[in-house]
């Protein structure tokens, strides 16, 4: 292959963010040393390096892969992997002697002739010389291969030895084993017996890894230290720093390492924003398909991503070994929230069981399905609809006392206690999982900045330095000052993003933006909740018209199924919306660093999608009904529609019907088949484009694939945030609304069966390998999670007091009934009117098929009837209720987070093994280094010993030493004590 051969970058490379394009003079003619190619991976050698997760000497693992693309020249030859280090005039001089070169003088002269639009390409090359140089001067090496399978793609592979290793791991602080084994303190007694029958009873359903096993003994674990090596257990070193913890050590030393060219530094972050590397990722242990190459990825493969074992445990301790503490995390959390919503799913079972057993015993709902009480009813809107009766309402009155029954009182209360027991559960969990995986002192450390970040304030940088320029440019330079020149030109290569930084000014229009934005888009939620509402009350009035008497009785039904399966629709297209503007608008404020962005990301997407979630169930459970007038009084919108009123059950059966199709809808289309769909998709694009592209070339189609090849076409791993911003949207319709549907947890429980194995196959076979990042909490997401608790408590005691009919009937028998039962409460809750108080052009204006006149109709409401000198005002009994309701509200509200703080007071959050094990590895800790210190004094007592018995021999053997000989031997030994 020809040295001289020069590539341009792909089209796809100008994707992302262009920090700044600048045509450095000085990048013209850079020729880095050829020593940053340790090594070049020939075609015939892809057996000797383990299909690609080891060197070229088969030994070295590859830690990191640094990806870029780049053209291949015409005839589809690839460019020699060394001229990439090299300029065109360099190349041309490295030629054969009587070898026609591509590149020889007459292209030199066509291309000064027709200048070749590739500065910014050349940029990009010089750039990734001389950060990988600097990449090994930090101590890493390297190993390049262009020569492929995928069309334009390099790689080059990292591999970190072990000085680096060390050297890094003490800088991080990792904690790692040492030597000290302790046995953890058991259960004695009674407790050990039944944790054994349970063991045994569960070991069915315990992943069969070594990891998951408990523990009886544990090595002592403290932070890394190169003067302390003889403390850890390094009887293996290979194993002793994993695959996780390698490529996060690597990642760190990518993210501090920097390229100055032009004047501003670009670590790895900006580089792969501006386009000069594609992907960095680590590489996965292997094949997880395979069956001859056992690994971690394969194992777990069979017992964690695979829905035939949906029934097992999850390995944590070994999802953590290979994704990194906070992946483990997240689905330690998922676990322990699936496994809290089966007490709550049996409980919402038997609540529902219980509507069904006494529906036949619910007199209201009888009441109105008895033709002795079958009143004639108001019509539901003007001119079009008719008068009804109000046993049409039998069945919805039915079906809804399965789900408004006093057993539905008792079922909110203990949904609110279950939120705080999982809360404080979790928290005991987490504390466990910090205890094992050796983050009990771990503190996060301030992030690098990010390269949006650097690229903000490199811009201030630059137009300050241009305005200071502009202003002193026609003042003469003052000569005589020569130090203060030498010190700008020496000062010249220092990072201007470390001289100054954004202050709120220069953020002051994103805020605002921000703000403004947020406004605009929960307004932009509300129209469109208005909107439907149009919808149903316009279709409402319309079907009423309609001929067929099936149609003109399943009005209600109609309206309601469609309006949902519109607002989930809108609910769907907007989540999608909603999160790229949240994404946007963060990154116009430009956070500093990685995890003030992903705060601040988290908050706008959780706002604007809760409020997209909930907000028409919001208008069903507190708004629908409430504002409709009285007849011959109602409230128009438009001066044309009616407000829609509730059924004479309540609203609370539309609740049901509206929370359990939006909540159903978003898990089964948004959640699962958005999941396995779209990745599905994409790969199947990106393995026929791969294929289109590689059939190209004979001999590179020939070529296995490697390791790093493979990873390159998976998806890259985009953080938790979605993962996290589904289930906790789930936990809301879980706990806030329970009081309407009951059934919600078995749905959630269903569901998250489901998404552990489907999130888990999709971390293992579709994603890249993402970088191990520890944590020791689940950040923000637990306060979002403490707060949804909290709202849960005051929604459902209002859906008890105010959309239910529990306080109304509550209120009628212990104050109206005339025997002391329910019979009666439908004719309580119904007021008169007379048909001839109708606004003109508001009644009926067609036939009605009763069979006799109509002179007075009923409607649900507290009102005076028109035979009263008070005619239709508010009665007594209206405040009296209101008054039962509002003191629900604040008694339920009261007595249920005390209950909540009561039961977080009585649960410790660290549980008392734990906290005794770790007091227990203090000591033990202690304990190391007092022995550690006395065999160092054992040391220097020997030596003191040994220097008086020769210095007594030396005495005896010379006695007239001279003072001076006394003293360099005394200091002699005074040196050697120090040393």
């Amino acid at each position: 292959m020809r040295e001289n051969e020069k590539y341009n970058a792909t089209a796809e490379e100008d994707k992302g963010i262009h920090i700044i394009n600048i045509k450095a003079i000085e990048d013209i003619g850079y020729i880095q040393p050829e020593t940053v190619l340790l090594n070049s991976l020939n075609t015939d050698q892809d057996s000797a390096c383990k299909h690609g997760l080891c060197f070229q000497d088969g030994e070295r693992k590859v830690d990191y892969i640094l990806a870029y693309t780049f053209k291949k020249s015409s005839g589809n030859r690839t460019p020699n992997k060394k001229s990439h280090y090299n300029n065109s005039v360099s190349s041309q001089r490295s030629g054969k002697e009587g070898q026609p070169l591509p590149g020889g003088v007459h292209d030199l002269e066509t291309a000064e002739a027709e200048p070749r639009v590739d500065y910014h390409e050349d940029d990009k090359r010089f750039r990734r010389e001389e950060y990988e140089g600097n990449l090994i001067e930090t101590g890493l090496e390297l190993e390049k291969d262009e020569e492929t399978k995928l069309h334009g793609v390099g790689f080059v592979k990292i591999h970190a030895p072990w000085n680096v290793l060390c050297r890094e791991a003490e800088f991080m602080k990792l904690k790692m084993p040492t030597k000290k084994v302790y046995h953890i303190n058991q259960a004695q007694g009674l407790v050990n017996k039944i944790n054994s029958v349970l063991n045994k009873i569960s070991e069915p359903i315990q992943p069969k890894v070594a990891d998951h096993r408990p523990q009886t003994v544990k090595h002592l674990s403290y932070p890394f230290s190169r003067e302390k090596q003889h403390l850890f257990d390094m009887s293996d070193k290979d194993s002793f720093f994993d695959s996780k913890t390698r490529s996060s050590i690597v990642y760190e030393l990518l993210k501090r390492t920097t390229c100055t060219k032009a004047k501003y530094s670009m670590g790895i972050t900006s580089l792969l924003a501006n386009g000069v590397y594609s992907a960095a990722y680590p590489l996965h242990d292997g094949d997880y398909e395979s069956i001859s190459e056992p690994n971690d990825r394969k194992l777990l493969c069979d017992e964690w991503a695979s829905y035939g074992v949906f029934y097992k445990y999850q390995p944590i301790d070994l999802v953590r070994k290979y994704f990194g503490e906070k992946i483990a995390l997240y689905f330690a959390w998922l676990g322990v929230y699936t496994q809290m919503l089966i007490p709550a799913s049996v409980v919402g079972i038997i609540v529902f069981l219980y509507g069904c057993a006494t529906l036949d015993d619910d007199i209201p709902s009888m009441e109105m399905c008895d033709q002795q009480y079958n009143f004639t009813m108001c019509p539901l809107c003007d001119k079009t609809c008719n008068y009804w009766k109000i046993s049409s309402a039998c069945a919805t009155a039915r079906a809804s006392h399965l789900f408004d029954n006093p057993a539905t009182v008792f079922f909110s209360v203990f949904m609110a206690l279950w939120a705080a027991t999982f809360m404080e559960h979790w928290k005991r969990r987490q504390m466990r999982l910090n205890y094992r995986w050796d983050l009990t002192g771990f503190e996060e450390e301030e992030d690098h900045p990010r390269a949006e970040y650097e690229a903000k304030v490199l811009q201030k940088s630059l137009r300050k330095e241009f305005k200071f320029k502009k202003k002193h440019q026609h003042v003469p330079e003052d000569n005589s000052n020569k130090w203060r020149q030498t010190v700008k030109t020496a000062m010249a290569g220092v990072k201007l993003t470390e001289k100054e930084k954004l202050t709120w000014r220069d953020r002051f229009p994103a805020y605002l933006t921000n703000i403004v934005g947020i406004l605009f888009m929960i307004g932009l939620t509300f129209a469109i909740v208005f909107g439907v509402i149009v919808y149903r009350i316009s279709t409402a009035a319309a079907l009423a018209m309609s001929n067929d008497a099936a149609t003109r009785a399943n009005v209600r039904v109609t309206v309601t199924a469609t309006a949902v399966i519109i607002n989930l629709v809108v609910i769907l297209i907007l989540d999608e919306v909603y999160g790229c503007i949240a994404r946007w608008l963060t990154q116009i404020e430009v956070p500093k660093t990685d995890k003030t962005f992903e705060e601040r990301l988290i908050f706008k997407a959780f706002l604007l999608k809760f409020v997209n979630a909930y907000t028409p169930i919001f208008y069903v459970a507190f708004f629908k009904g409430r504002f409709t007038g009285r007849p011959g009084d109602y409230v128009y919108i438009f001066q044309s529609f009616r407000m829609e009123e509730c059924a004479p059950g309540g609203c609370l059966m539309e609740l049901c019907i509206q929370l359990s199709i939006i909540m159903l809808g978003k898990q089964l289309i948004q959640n699962n088949l958005f999941e396995i769909g779209i990745p599905k998709m994409k790969k199947l694009i990106r393995y026929i484009k791969s294929r289109r592209e590689t059939c190209t070339d004979h001999e590179e189609h020939l070529k296995k694939k490697q390791r790093y090849e493979m990873d390159y076409n998976l998806e890259p791993f985009a953080g938790l945030t979605p993962e996290y911003m589904e289930m906790i949207i789930q936990f809301g319709f879980v706990t806030l609304f329970v009081a309407s549907f009951p059934l919600a947890p078995l749905f959630a429980l269903l569901n998250n069966i489901i998404e552990i194995r489907l999130d888990a196959k999709k971390f293992i076979s579709e994603l890249r390998r993402p970088v191990a990042v520890r944590a020791k909490d689940i950040g923000i997401w637990y306060n979002i999670l403490r707060g949804i608790g909290k709202l849960a408590v005051i929604i459902n005691a209002f859906v008890i007091s105010f959309t239910s009919d529990f306080i109304p009937r509550l209120v009628y028998l212990y104050m109206y009934s005339a025997d002391g039962t329910m019979h009666g409460f439908v004719n309580n809750t119904l007021s008169y009117f007379n048909v001839s108080d109708f606004k003109p052009g508001t009644g009926p204006n067609m036939d009605h098929d009763l069979g006799y006149p109509v002179e007075v109709c009923r409607y649900k409401d507290y009102r005076e009837p028109p035979w009263s000198e008070n005619k239709y005002d508010i009665t007594k009994e209206f405040w009296a209720v209101l008054a039962a309701r509002l003191a629900f509200v604040i008694v339920f509200q009261n007595l249920v987070m005390f209950m909540s703080e009561f039961v977080d007071w009585i649960i410790p959050d660290i549980p008392k093994d734990i906290s005794e094990q770790i007091h227990r590895e203090k000591v033990l800790m202690v304990e190391v280094f007092l022995k550690e210190e006395q065999g160092k004094l054992q040391m220097l007592e020997t030596w003191k010993d040994r220097d008086k018995k020769r210095g007594e021999n030396l005495n005896s053997q010379s006695p007239k030493l001279t003072r001076s000989q006394r003293g360099s031997s005394a200091s002699a030994y005074s040196y050697r004590v120090d040393v």
